[in-house]
């Protein structure tokens, strides 16, 4: 019993956190049930509390009286939800989305990053999320495979807080690269990537906008050595610095092996730091994959609400919007 009631506290608290000023303007729920505001934290609620299904919301708000309060609501009906989460405004959603995140800046700006010397980390990658096939024609891929795209940046401010500060849902056909110019942008941080985002041109925009990255490359990305460094690690193979291409603005390169003598080739602008430090940057690109890991499992993202692209994009932000919520209370 005490543990149900410390849940439900819990709950209050994270929707208490919500920024929802912009949908107290009667005209926009004018004529409506359900006002925005409510919808908005019932499937805040959903995704902190693991309801899985319209039937299980319906039951779950039944059982706590105190919650249908909150939330302001008599009664509430499944098809009611399935038919707002696609009406719902993906644009106010994702204002949500970004007026928590910078909640949470403000809340870890004495951070100093993974170690004071590398600072802050934005690791960049994305998720897949499989749909149903005969239901989602416009998330087609390929052959009995349909899917979007969660493209994500995720801030790394220190070794035990990381959260995603922007997004870009798609479709599963749209590439890491496509996504880059979108989440790669001037600040005060350092970018890891893997080997789907670096191409010539995108290395030669970052460099000319001073953008500051560690990131995989494949073996078609010709270099020229420019100096040799001697490596201090004994698993690091070479520690360079090059041009590539037609560039003539100096990167440094580092190709290492792994435990299981896999080869690795970074390519970096931290001249400043010594090869075990850029190691270390790159092995926490591994946190992304963990995030990606826990957005799925705990807040069971993989149940989707939606068979539609708006109702898709929207139960996305608000899965972010959930993790961050609880991320806000953990810190407070």
């Amino acid at each position: 019993m005490s543990k149900s009631i410390g849940q439900r506290m819990l709950l209050c608290q994270c929707l208490s956190l919500l920024p929802t000023e912009d949908f107290e303007c009667p005209l926009l729920d004018y004529g409506k049930k359900l006002k925005t505001k409510s919808l908005l934290k019932i499937f805040v609620t959903a995704q902190l509390d693991q309801w899985t299904s319209y039937e299980h919301m319906e039951e779950r708000l039944r059982a706590y009286p105190a919650l249908k309060k909150e939330l302001e609501l008599e009664e509430i009906s499944g098809s009611q939800l399935s038919r707002r989460i696609n009406e719902l405004s993906t644009t106010s959603v994702q204002g949500v989305f970004e007026k928590i995140t910078n909640k949470l800046r403000g809340l870890t700006n004495d951070q100093k990053g993974i170690t004071k010397r590398i600072g802050p980390l934005s690791v960049v990658d994305s998720t897949e999320l499989r749909l149903p096939e005969n239901l989602c024609d416009w998330a087609y891929i390929s052959q009995g495979h349909n899917g979007v795209k969660m493209h994500t940046r995720l801030t790394v401010v220190s070794k035990d807080i990381c959260f995603p500060d922007k997004i870009v849902p798609s479709t599963g056909k749209v590439s890491d690269f496509e996504s880059s110019d979108f989440l790669i942008e001037e600040d005060d941080t350092t970018y890891v990537m893997d080997r789907g985002y670096p191409s010539k041109k995108n290395l030669t925009d970052w460099l000319n906008k001073g953008i500051s990255f560690v990131t995989r490359i494949t073996k078609n990305l010709v270099l020229y050595t420019v100096k040799k460094n001697t490596p201090t690690l004994p698993n690091v193979v070479r520690d360079e610095i090059v041009n590539f291409g037609i560039s003539d603005i100096p990167v440094r390169y580092i190709e290492f092996t792994d435990d299981k003598d896999r080869m690795y080739r970074i390519l970096t602008t931290r001249f400043d730091l010594t090869d075990e430090e850029i190691l270390e940057i790159y092995q926490n690109r591994w946190i992304i994959e963990l995030f990606f890991k826990w957005i799925k499992g705990h807040l069971k993202f993989t149940k989707i609400w939606s068979t539609k692209p708006q109702g898709i994009w929207n139960q996305m932000f608000l899965a972010l919007i959930a993790y961050s919520a609880s991320l806000i209370i953990k810190l407070q």
